[in-house]
């Protein structure tokens, strides 16, 4: 039921026993506030939302007064004007004057309503409060000296979110804010949502890290951000945690065709920047999205998929690895015809051939790679296109997403000799089932996670000795440390530092020589400076060396496309445009080895290149999950910042060295929902209204400049 009021001479309909002040404002009537935030009860404190109603007596509070019908209230008068200063001037008693050097500068609200108002507290004894400034606890800063006992802060913490961790105390007469026994917020039960920075008008409790407004949201939800598909990590987990498997396997297909492949693949940068992290060990995301979708029924995100009706465009494919899916993947769904040309036997790139299968079971791969006939792609496997040029005489675009399946062979003495093997061609083959032609002592040369496939492959294929040599030291080593340790784990040597001086053997290996590494950097042209201890020079006993220090695109020299570095397609920046006009290229192809995750973005952004292209708009996004408002009130969880990570379950390293058996069981049922738990949920911070300044309101302000107001 709607009642009429008037404020300062203009007449609204607002909702009966609506709050007044947010009355004013939703209807751009500007009142002075400071204690006031939407979302939070009301408790009146400033005094600087005061007006007059028609009928009543004094001052009040308009956060306090509730809408009815006929009521008439004015916002300034030479009554409230001398009032409301005061209590400004009250504030600023006792707040420092450093706000150009505050880093809450520019973004602060207190500072706003003080350049508003025109007010200083110069009538005023100030006083400094002599509060340490509290850096002790994760993600956030505590700096009482700043604080207006606004009261947001703990209606924030207590009847937002309902945690209760924020309460008033008292240090001799002067009152602040802090938690019981002024315990650490890790062991006071902290949330650690962030909910107190968001609603803090001044500074109070802030971020411990800066951020401009622009840089806010990735900054606060680094997992979204930092991933390269910036799937929504934050919902999905939420689902995860709720035990929905259909709704987070959903989230994460609106941006990833492949959820099981990169369950147990992906790079996981996410949780590289977790700010969980901070509090005690990140969330096992990779594992959450693993689970959710090895136990999705999968109907929900297929029911709610894009397929636009037909084009009449022809768009060809040339590549089935994971960047030539996801375009296909999406082409498909935007309505056009799309053929996917592949040269080996079956889809998935590395993901089927360079991989193995330990890592990534094949099965997987397949089932996730149906996806693309589910959605009308035509596949033509075993079929290799030399000459993507002569393909425009039959589709309207073409996708080259080849990628690098070309191993690279270091110009060494003894590199031609027949037990030299190229990581491409050897992991291809062990993927095949094919011989591999490796003896019983083998060398890895090279530090990535592709040389660590290599070493544990060739211990699983019967190698009685395996080493890895690179130039980086082992802090900075280019492989997972997972890698590395699991490959220790299973017998293999890792050799850091080491340069390859030569493969020795004059018609079969018979080791590699190599010499410590002292310093190892790139000089400002990007050119490899190393410098060689002296008289350190050793020799490593082997029948096989396997090169494994880079890919290169395996593309024939009169293919018609320009080139760039490292013989990849050369493609502009942002638009995939080749030399040839119809010719796309994504991937790896064009910007070298990276990973699965990162292809998987590339082809996604080619396939919106594409369709506009072809003249659709590019929009390739998906909602296949109906947006729902996440819960405000988390609740109290006991030692929540003390929860441990679930950790993801490997076979022992005694029943794996010498079996392609899967060796994750990823985190098992009973943990999976437990950590998805003990994400802080930091998009939930964003539900929360943002600061409204005077300098929003285009209408009617309630405060008249100093000059006018009679003192």
């Amino acid at each position: 039921m709607s009642v009429t009021i008037e404020i300062d001479g203009n007449k609204l309909q607002v909702p009966q026993g609506a709050n007044l002040l947010e009355a004013a404002l939703e209807n751009g009537i500007y009142i002075p506030h400071l204690c006031h935030h939407p979302d939070l009860p009301e408790l009146g404190s400033c005094r600087l939302c005061i007006v007059e109603v028609e009928g009543m007596e004094g001052v009040h509070p308009s956060c306090k007064l509730e809408a009815r019908e006929g009521m008439k209230i004015t916002t300034n008068s030479d009554r409230i004007a001398p009032l409301r200063n005061l209590a400004m001037e009250l504030l600023l008693a006792a707040h420092p004057e450093d706000c150009s050097t505050c880093p809450k500068y520019g973004q602060c609200e207190l500072q706003t309503l003080i350049q508003y108002m025109g007010v200083s507290a110069t009538r005023m004894r100030t006083r400094i409060k002599g509060f340490s400034q509290n850096e002790r606890n994760p993600l956030l800063v505590h700096d009482m000296n700043r604080c207006v006992l606004c009261g947001r802060c703990v209606r924030a913490c207590q009847d937002l979110r309902g945690v209760g961790v924020l309460r008033y105390n008292k240090e001799g007469l002067e009152p602040y804010v802090g938690t019981l026994h002024n315990k650490l917020l890790s062991d006071a039960g902290c949330r650690f949502c962030g909910a107190c920075a968001e609603v803090c008008p001044t500074g109070t409790i802030r971020d411990l890290m800066n951020y401009t407004p622009v840089e806010k949201r990735d900054t606060l939800i680094p997992c979204q951000a930092t991933c390269p598909a910036h799937t929504d990590v934050p919902r999905y987990v939420r689902y995860a945690k709720e035990g929905q498997w259909d709704k987070a396997t959903a989230v994460i297909h609106e941006k990833l065709p492949f959820p099981e492949c990169l369950g147990r693949v992906c790079a996981h940068s996410c949780e590289s920047k977790c700010r969980r992290g901070e509090v005690n060990d990140p969330v096992s995301i990779r594992n959450i999205k693993r689970y959710a979708a090895e136990h999705s029924n999968n109907q929900l995100w297929m029911a709610n998929s894009k397929r636009l009706p037909a084009t009449g465009k022809t768009v060809c494919v040339v590549g089935g690895g994971p960047a030539g899916m996801t375009a296909a993947f999406y082409l498909a769904k935007q309505g056009h015809a799309v053929t996917l040309k592949e040269a080996m036997p079956k889809l998935g790139g590395q993901m089927q051939y360079g991989i193995p299968s330990y890592r990534l079971p094949r099965d997987v791969v397949d089932k996730e790679a149906g996806y693309l006939t589910a959605f009308g792609v035509t596949v033509e496997t075993g079929c290799r296109v030399e000459h993507p040029v002569e393909l425009l005489k039959c589709y309207d675009a073409v996708v080259m997403a080849v990628g690098t399946h070309q191993g690279v062979r270091l110009p060494m003495e003894g590199s031609d000799l027949p037990q030299v093997l190229l990581n491409t061609d050897f992991l291809r083959n062990a993927a095949m089932g094919l011989d591999t032609g490796i003896g019983k002592r083998v060398v890895v040369l090279g530090g990535g996670n592709v040389a660590f496939d290599c070493a544990r492959t060739a211990r699983r294929l019967g190698a009685q000795e395996v080493h890895v040599a690179c130039l980086e030291q082992r802090e900075a080593m280019l492989a997972d440390e997972e890698e590395i340790c699991q490959a220790g784990e299973e017998g293999i040597f890792v050799h850091p530092g080491q340069t390859f001086e030569a493969i020795c053997g004059s018609d079969a290996v018979t080791g590699v020589r190599f010499c410590n590494v002292k310093n190892f950097y790139f000089d400002e042209n990007r050119r490899a400076v190393i410098e060689k201890e002296e008289q350190s020079e050793h020799e490593i006993a082997a029948d096989t060396v396997i090169f494994a220090v880079g890919q290169r695109t395996d593309l024939a020299a009169d293919s018609g496309l320009e080139r760039g570095r490292g013989n990849c397609i050369a493609a502009q920046d942002g638009d995939f445009r080749t030399s040839v006009a119809g010719i796309f290229a994504c991937g790896d192809a064009i910007y070298g080895t990276k990973t699965v995750i990162q292809a998987v973005e590339s082809g996604r952004q080619a396939a919106s290149v594409v369709d506009r292209w072809l003249g659709g708009d590019g929009d390739i996004s998906e909602v296949l999950v109906p947006p729902e408002t996440p819960e405000a009130n988390i609740g109290r969880v006991e030692d929540f910042a003390s929860l441990s990570r679930a950790e993801e379950a490997f076979v022992a390293a005694e029943g794996r060295a010498d079996s392609f058996t899967p060796i994750s069981h990823g985190l098992c049922d009973s943990a999976v929902c437990g950590e998805a738990g003990r994400c802080l949920q930091c998009d939930l911070r964003f539900q929360i209204t943002p600061a409204r300044l005077w300098s929003d309101y285009d209408g009617h302000a309630a405060q008249a400049p100093l000059e006018e107001v009679s003192r």
